[in-house]
């Protein structure tokens, strides 16, 4: 169930990021980085 529910959460978040990143100026390569390690920090701080 848990593994579901990341999945689903997984998805949800890659589709507004790619959203996001079509709105955002600048090279999308450094944007992704930066939300890449702000994903790790906050799991990281949870967990």
């Amino acid at each position: 169930m848990a593994f579901q529910t990341t999945f689903g959460w997984s998805l949800i978040s890659s589709g507004i990021v790619t959203l996001v990143l079509k709105v955002l100026p600048g090279d999308s390569l450094w944007w992704g980085v930066l939300l890449l390690g702000l994903g790790l920090t906050v799991l990281y701080l949870r967990h």
